[in-house]
């Protein structure tokens, strides 16, 4: 009987867009694998991409104690009916849920990837809360498998766990990038041009996009605020904002989605499967955020040969390099992102060495097959270790 592999995410849509493609790469590999999530829209889907059967438990994103404890119950049962030798947790709730559940239940490998600490951005009770969470969840871990060596060193610093325990995989990510399928050669011109008709971008526009959630932790109410300052000066440029609103989660300001919605510079798409067409439009990408682990988006748009605008912040400050394949500003600073965007308006030499640079720099270091090489030789060596093969 092959090993059973599970991989626990909090919503299906992590599972889409976490790990694309590991699942099918690990079956070929020898493994049995299973995912397990909250219900979800793209549950449907995931199982088509992947190739693998979904579990649903009742997890949320949420502090919801009771709710927790069912969703707690039901992993635990869930282990001891498929027998794991490895469960693989990503997100803050599933990390919990599948931590302790799989240590409850007797799973010999539990490994968590952290991609990102929403703790970061809270404090009082709440953080506390959350930081007992990381840690219990630590705990319960055999491997913890940040992704980026700056979110290690923040975890280290914090004494969540001693550093035996801790791994950054290569050079960071949770699955690297596809870099063939992130490729301008992909695309139809044709249709590109065919959208750039559509959103009403012209030919000497300047189009600056973001990927992600529109919420305040991205950065958005500073992105449109310094967009709205550049605009001013240079009425051809354009702002693309590609992501679903999530008011109920982390609101943004009120004038902030007035601007967005009455602006006829700012093209809101909201949330799309397939990316690239959007970022093959664009000349820079603007992901002005607060927190991350290891972002995608940097790494995506850096393949289709667009220069980011980052901030410095863990995992963006180790996909971007200042000077050469873009900027990075701080976190939170309006005045710094809108003197980076004006910069790669207003000076084509430092643009366009960016630009050339962009998909090299994304190539060599993120390419995904050797990620997941790296992962399958993690997953190996730990089975040989617990004795399970």
């Amino acid at each position: 009987m092959p090993p059973v592999l599970i991989r626990i995410t909090t919503v299906p849509l992590s599972l889409q867009k976490l790990i694309t493609g590991q699942l099918p790469y690990m079956r070929a590999k020898g493994f049995e694998p299973l995912m397990v999530s909250a219900a979800g829209p793209e549950a449907e889907a995931v199982v088509k991409e992947q190739a693998t059967p979904l579990i649903e438990i009742g997890m949320t994103r949420k502090i919801t104690p009771v709710q927790d404890l069912k969703a707690l119950w039901q992993f635990y049962r869930l282990c001891k009916k498929h027998k794991p030798a490895i469960v693989h947790s990503h997100t803050p709730k599933a990390g919990i849920i599948g931590m302790l559940g799989a240590k409850m239940a007797g799973v010999p490998v539990r490994l968590h990837t952290v991609a990102g600490l929403p703790l970061m951005e809270t404090n009082g009770k709440t953080r506390q809360v959350l930081e007992a969470v990381e840690k219990l969840t630590y705990a319960c871990a055999t491997k913890v498998y940040p992704n980026s060596t700056v979110l290690k060193d923040f975890i280290l610093k914090s004494g969540f766990c001693g550093p035996a325990k801790v791994k950054v995989i290569g050079n960071g990510s949770s699955n690297g990038v596809d870099t063939a399928f992130y490729n301008r050669e992909q695309l139809d011109p044709a249709k590109l041009e065919e959208l750039k008709a559509q959103l009403g971008i012209k030919p000497d526009d300047f189009v600056f996009v973001f990927i992600g959630r529109l919420v305040k932790d991205k950065g958005i109410q500073e992105l449109v605020t310094a967009f709205k300052k550049l605009q001013a000066q240079y009425p051809q440029v354009k702002l693309l904002l590609v992501g679903p609103f999530e008011q109920d989660l982390d609101p943004i300001e009120d004038r902030i989605l007035q601007e967005i919605e009455h602006n006829p510079g700012i093209l809101s798409v909201g949330f799309q499967h397939d990316v690239r067409p959007y970022l093959a439009i664009s000349q820079a990408l603007a992901f002005p955020s607060y927190r991350e682990g290891f972002p995608n988006v940097p790494m995506q748009a850096g393949c289709l040969d667009l220069p980011s605008i980052v901030t410095d912040i863990n995992g963006c400050n180790e996909i971007i390099r200042h000077g050469e394949n873009g900027f990075i500003v701080p976190p939170k600073s309006m005045e710094k992102l809108y003197e980076a965007m004006l910069t790669f308006i207003s000076d084509k030499e430092i643009f366009g060495h960016m630009q050339a640079q962009a998909r090299r720099m994304i190539v060599e270091r993120y390419e995904q097959t050797h990620f997941w090489e790296l992962l399958l030789q993690e997953y190996q060596t730990h089975l040989e270790q617990h004795e399970v093969i």
